[in-house]
């Protein structure tokens, strides 16, 4: 059996501390050990796992190979969502305990600077330990416990396998011992095999705060947050404004954003539409992008941003930073909450948009209107500036009745200087929810009679066929043409041109942010070379290229 009298605390008395040890080791200059590679074939399955009676397994993946995986599971035609980690053994369970403790007394200041790696501090230091326990572990053990150590200590603790699950869209905890819901994108709305207890769910939403670098507490118990990775967070804190106790909600960040091309493959828009924002965003044409919770606005504004030359200058503006671009020339500005009590140090999106007006930018991107920055926007658009952002509204005239009235207030006169106006939609699609631009609107100005908003709805979508119809011919189309002396022809081969490139793109698997941003700005310098090295199968190796450069 192993010594584990070194695992308990009240039965060990050592003459010196374990941070003066670490320190006197290092200066001595003797080599800590080193730790085994996993390998599968020499010591075995790290996770063991065995399905539940009367479920049945649909899918399993990996999120942490070979620590962590998912197993979707059904049972009377509900499916459950399961994390399966490394069971520890009793023994195990002692020293990742210990280790816990111990690693407080040898972790320093200097462990924690933007240029240290912490990974390989972490594990540095736990080794060291495990050579000071002279405790008795297989590798496999070993392996095991650093998985703990990194997923807590560096991670989201037990939620961080569903951080690194790229399907999950947002991650729900409603309260104490309710198990933690999930967006799926493939299994939509799912429940988890996880969940937390009181004191548990306390400290583990005030940890989570601490990440983003917000403090909640009893006297502040309500928190949106940004977490060190992107992703939006908000948060409760005991039972005071959430009767079951604490609760978190956190919308997952994308590092690697949605592009049109990801639109074109999920069939949220044609190929045509896209080809037409890229005609209409390239040539300074300002959108709002509207629709209802989690239909996908953000996503498209997102995405067609990427149309944008890559030498203009943007500045991006969100309480939350969801805009993902691979411009240069690019301000990306965010909100911050009052420092104080009394509001002071408190930086608005109205603040943000105001600023914005004096740096000379091309495009201002607006994570989203809902207050009085919108009529700065507005004003914007009428002094000539291109703007992008969105809105909750489900329809053409919630937005216009939103824009009119409390409390945006937008003077009806000034709507006519918005150009376009796209509806997104989260719908179902037979047993499937999938998200659709259902409709494009052009703003045409306001009838001199009526005094109405004149619209003309170019494309729109329907739901029997799953298709998108084209209802009439575009008026910004024809603006385009005008600005830049072509023909009619012309206009028709330059939009071919963009549908063809989106569509090769698309066909040739390259779908990534920065491969388009790449072709979007070879596109603009030289047009002809784009198309002739998409007609003859060298455009991906140009690509390429232009990124290694």
């Amino acid at each position: 059996m192993p010594d584990k009298t070194l695992l308990n605390k009240e039965d060990n008395t050592r003459e010196k501390s374990l941070r003066s040890i670490y320190k006197k080791l290092k200066v001595w200059g003797r080599s800590l050990p080193e730790l085994e590679p996993y390998q599968l074939q020499i010591h075995g399955d790290i996770v063991e796992y065995t399905i539940p009676p009367g479920f049945r397994e649909i899918e399993r993946y990996w999120v942490d190979e070979p620590f962590a995986f998912i197993s979707i599971l059904e049972k009377n035609g509900v499916r459950e969502y399961y994390l399966i980690e490394p069971v520890l053994s009793v023994y195990e369970k002692e020293v990742l305990e210990r280790v816990y403790s111990d690693l407080h007394e040898i972790l320093t200041i200097e462990d924690t600077g933007p240029d240290i790696d912490r990974e390989y501090v972490l594990v540095n230091k736990t080794l060291y330990l495990f050579d000071l326990y002279k405790a008795e572990l297989a590798t496999a053990s070993k392996h095991k416990i650093l998985y703990y150590l990194k997923r807590n200590y560096l991670g989201f603790d037990s939620i961080n396998g569903l951080m690194l699950d790229s399907f999950i869209e947002d991650i729900s905890c409603d309260g104490i011992e309710v198990p933690i819901f999930l967006y799926h994108s493939k299994y939509r709305n799912i429940k988890t095999n996880i969940s937390f207890e009181e004191s548990r769910l306390n400290s583990f939403v005030i940890n989570l705060c601490q990440k983003s670098g917000k403090h909640i507490s009893i006297g502040d118990p309500m928190i949106d947050a940004t977490l060190p990775d992107g992703s939006r967070l908000q948060a409760t804190l005991g039972k005071e404004i959430t009767t079951r106790g604490s609760s978190f909600d956190i919308r997952k960040f994308k590092s690697d954003p949605i592009t049109p091309i990801d639109l074109l493959e999920f069939g949220t828009c044609s190929s045509e539409m896209l080809g037409y924002f890229w005609l209409a965003i390239e040539n300074g044409f300002s959108a709002i992008f509207a629709g209802g919770t989690a239909s996908g606005k953000t996503s498209l504004l997102n995405a067609v941003s990427l149309f944008i030359p890559p030498l203009s200058k943007i500045v991006s503006i969100e309480d939350t930073r969801e805009v993902m671009l691979h411009h240069d020339n690019w301000i990306a500005g965010l909100t911050r909450e009052s420092v104080t009590d009394s509001g002071a140090g408190e930086v608005t999106m109205f603040d943000l948009l105001k600023a914005s007006l004096r740096q000379r930018p091309e495009s201002i991107l607006v994570g989203e209107v809902r207050g009085k920055e919108a009529l700065t926007l507005f004003q914007a658009l009428s002094t000539g500036h291109t703007t992008y952002s969105t809105m909750h509204a489900g329809d053409v005239q919630t937005v216009v009745n939103r824009l009119e009235n409390e409390p945006i207030n937008v003077p009806h006169v000034m709507l006519q200087a918005l150009d376009l106006l796209c509806i997104q939609k989260l719908v179902f699609l037979g047993d499937k929810k999938v998200r659709r631009t259902n409709s494009v609107v052009e703003f045409a100005g306001i009838d001199p009679k009526s005094g109405y908003i004149r619209i003309n709805e170019l494309y729109t979508w329907d739901p029997a066929t799953d298709d998108f119809k084209r209802m009439a011919e575009s008026h910004i189309l024809k603006k385009i043409m005008q600005r830049r002396g072509w023909g009619g022809v012309k206009l028709k081969e330059e939009l071919n041109d963009r549908i063809r490139l989106l569509e090769y793109l698309r066909d040739a698997g390259i779908r990534d942010y920065v491969n388009v941003s790449v072709l979007v700005g070879m596109y603009i310098i030289d047009p002809r070379s784009v198309i002739s090295s998409m007609e003859d199968g060298t455009l991906a190796d140009k690509i390429q290229a232009h990124n290694k450069e």
